[in-house]
């Protein structure tokens, strides 16, 4: 099984505030569970984080990570949300790296 950081997107832009944070969570969970999102089995989604508006999805396959970074768009709808929201997708590696960058010392 692949290293867990290889398995991990970042999500942000998921909308803070406007529903549950389980509730938002689980909204995640299906996004990236359906094919026409070019996602897989989801591992587990981790929200909310420190970073506000931002969750990590940990797929079971790596490949599916590729699959989900390379869609143009990702778009959550839900019927629970008050209208669709893009997200930014991001490797794990990528995003963790610049964070840290950012981060004050």
């Amino acid at each position: 099984q692949a290293a867990r950081s290889t398995r991990t997107i970042v999500v942000s832009g998921v909308p803070a505030g406007v529903l549950q944070d389980d509730v938002m969570a689980d909204i995640l969970t299906i996004h990236f569970q359906r094919s026409w999102n070019n996602g897989g089995d989801v591992e587990e989604v981790t929200y909310p984080t420190r970073n506000q508006g931002v969750a990590y999805v940990t797929f079971e396959d790596q490949g599916v990570v590729e699959r989900v970074l390379k869609k143009d768009q990702h778009l959550l709808q839900d019927k629970r949300l008050p209208r669709p929201y893009p997200l930014t997708v991001t490797g794990y590696n990528v995003s963790s790296s610049l964070t840290q960058l950012m981060m004050p010392p």
